[in-house]
């Protein structure tokens, strides 16, 4: 049986009266790639974004910075400009990142364990691994084996 459409080859295309005609650019996304899985080129993304790791501090390294806060406090009222390296925990995975920021210091913050710059930044103290200013000049680090 041979059926060769001879019967409506040449007939009208048909047009519905009641559903109105479809665009093109919806005709195209019914055959648009599928994501069966949504979110899941996010999360990929997500594990291959680098973390790093905190560093612990020595108890010398930690002492210099005592140091340097406290003769910061006491430099307090000339909001001396300083470039303060500390640590930025990640807040969706392990890890984090080492960030430096430079100002001048506005106020420590005994109570809250923080300082905050003039631009109104606030470092938390125990994420500082770095603090330095022109203030910390050669004999600040005297008796310190680096």
């Amino acid at each position: 049986m041979r059926y060769d459409y001879s019967d409506i080859i040449n007939l009208p295309h048909h047009i519905s009266k009641t559903h109105p005609q479809m665009s093109m650019q919806d005709r195209a996304a019914q055959f648009s790639p599928f994501a069966a899985l949504t979110g899941y080129d996010d999360a990929i993304d997500e594990t291959a974004r680098l973390t790093g790791r905190r560093i612990e501090l020595s108890e010398e390294a930690k002492e210099i910075l005592d140091r340097k806060l406290q003769y910061l406090r006491d430099s307090i009222s000339d909001q001396p400009e300083i470039s303060v390296t500390y640590f930025v925990p990640d807040e969706k995975k392990d890890g984090g990142e080492y960030v430096t920021v430079k100002g001048n210091l506005k106020r420590i913050d005994e109570y809250e364990r923080v300082i905050i710059m003039t631009d109104g930044k606030k470092i938390l103290m125990e994420e500082i691994m770095d603090i330095e200013s022109e203030l910390f000049t050669g004999d600040f680090y005297e008796g310190y084996d680096f």
